[in-house]
């Protein structure tokens, strides 16, 4: 699998290494390869649904920014294409990702790891 380099599903590199603004895009980004080395997922399929993602958000906001003034953020379309490739596949249900991201997210800053 080669991560593409140009176009709209190539990743944010500084001097040809990936850039993660947050913790938590590293870590969709490693979910993600570990599916599809593992068979889980098919690196095609994810391209697809990612730059269509892209392209969905790029048409809705043209401008750029959301209605609430949110920047393009591209590890937020990594996640959202990766969610519906995961519910296409029936890998994971909408309940079961709801409740873990809540438990992430009610985690105090600075724990990224479990107790």
């Amino acid at each position: 699998m080669d991560l593409p380099e140009e176009g709209p599903a190539a990743p944010p590199r500084s001097n040809g290494e990936l850039v993660f603004e947050e913790p938590w895009e590293g870590r969709v980004f490693g979910v993600t390869l570990a599916l599809v080395e593992s068979g889980a997922i098919s690196w095609p399929d994810f391209q697809h649904e990612l730059v269509a993602e892209i392209q969905s958000w790029e048409a809705a906001y043209p401008e750029g920014v959301d209605p609430e003034g949110a920047p393009y953020r591209y590890y937020a379309r990594w996640l959202a294409a990766f969610e519906k490739l995961l519910a296409r596949k029936d890998l994971c249900s909408e309940a079961t990702r709801r409740a873990k991201a809540h438990e992430l997210a009610v985690r105090p800053h600075g724990h990224d790891h479990r107790p």
